[in-house]
């Protein structure tokens, strides 16, 4: 099935003469979406998802699933634009020790802000609904004082992009003219409020993903505010009530893939490949997900049972040992700030967690230790 997603204008940029896409409104017309094709990938997606939000409902904190998951999601969202962080260099900065790429760390921490920032509007009874002016004010978070802030940060592009090659001449995806991109996401942002019709809200998802992905409207961080869009509209749906799942581990498993269905729907209009695709990927990121807050909550809940029998545990030890799951590095001064309490007492929990096997030395050295609930940090980055 062919389907013409969108249209071809001539236009210049760097003396070259290129092609840019003008993508069509959603939804998919012409013929329309063939919904049949998907229904029971969806079913099972939404069932999913269901589930997750049903396990998350049996841990007795679901801020520290959401600790943990939030940061992986900021962290393999950007990892897919190449920035090579890893999740002990996250906590690590956190904990305000030495990391050696600084720089990575402070994108994925941009992210994060960008995160929360979204989440923050959309549950705020004055807050931003998702639109325009709201992807705006995340994308300057996420390029504030990092590489790409030189790139208008907060700011529609005024000059056109390309994506892959050299050059425009050579790239392998021009978006559309400067010019069309208020229009065009204007256009989307009516999509995502208007009523749904016949189709389901994942599948909605995923149409206003790939458009947004296509329209390419800032001169750099698309993919991460687009990843960002997902999680955004999961919550405005209600089909998640936490950002439990990080989807873009999925999508940088099957990196090429990713790409490979988003530039179908712009040569050969097939968005059925594209949405069975997003829908697959909603299904195993949720169960991934499901499966990760089973193991931590077993580790957790072993942990505290064998400090509990401990006869040398006391009050500032299983108080430390309640933080460690959202402070997963740490030094002991961190301890002592977090327990509000002397530096001996602190220093005293940190060694009882240690003979228990709980937390490990990280330097070696006599000063400066710093600690690590390392079993803990290495299930995560599974």
């Amino acid at each position: 099935m062919t389907r013409n997603t969108g249209t071809y204008l001539t236009t210049t940029t760097l003396g070259e003469s290129v092609r840019a896409f003008v993508p069509r409104p959603l939804p998919p017309a012409k013929p329309p979406l063939a919904a049949a094709s998907f229904a029971a990938l969806n079913q099972q997606a939404e069932l999913a998802l269901a589930r997750l939000s049903g396990v998350s409902g049996l841990v007795p904190s679901v801020d520290w699933l959401l600790y943990s998951a939030v940061r992986k999601e900021a962290l393999l969202s950007s990892q897919i634009e190449g920035t090579q962080a890893t999740l002990a260099d996250l906590f690590d900065d956190e904990a305000g020790l030495k990391i050696g790429n600084a720089e990575d760390v402070a994108e994925v921490s941009n992210y994060l802000q960008a995160f929360r920032f979204v989440q923050g509007q959309l549950r705020a009874p004055k807050g931003l609904p998702i639109s325009v002016r709201l992807l705006c004010d995340a994308h300057r978070l996420l390029l504030d004082g990092v590489r790409g802030a030189g790139k208008q940060p907060g700011e529609l592009r005024r000059s056109q992009n390309w994506i892959g090659g050299t050059r425009p001449g050579n790239a392998a995806f021009v978006p559309p003219p400067p010019e069309r991109v208020p229009e065009l996401l204007a256009d989307l942002e009516r999509f995502i409020h208007a009523e749904a019709g016949n189709l389901p809200p994942l599948v909605k998802i995923a149409l206003a993903h790939a458009q947004f992905e296509t329209i390419h409207p800032f001169l750099d961080g698309n993919g991460r505010i687009g990843r960002l869009l997902i999680a955004a509209l999961l919550e405005h749906w209600n089909l998640l009530a936490e950002p439990l799942m990080y989807l873009s581990g999925y999508l940088k498993q099957h990196q090429a893939e990713y790409y490979r269905r988003l530039s179908s729907i712009r040569t050969d209009g097939n968005w059925e490949a594209w949405v069975s695709f997003f829908l697959e990927g909603m299904a195993a990121a949720a169960a991934q997900a499901e499966r990760s807050i089973i193991a931590i909550t077993s580790l957790i809940t072993a942990d505290r049972k064998k400090l509990l029998q401990s006869p040398k545990a006391g009050p500032a030890s299983y108080r430390l040992f309640e933080l460690l799951p959202m402070m997963p590095r740490f030094t002991v001064e961190l301890a002592r700030q977090r327990l509000e309490t002397t530096f001996p007492t602190a220093n005293a929990a940190v060694r009882t967690l240690e003979a228990l096997g709980i937390v490990t030395e990280l330097t070696g050295q006599k000063k400066n230790r710093s600690y690590s609930y390392q079993a803990y940090v290495e299930l995560l980055a599974r």
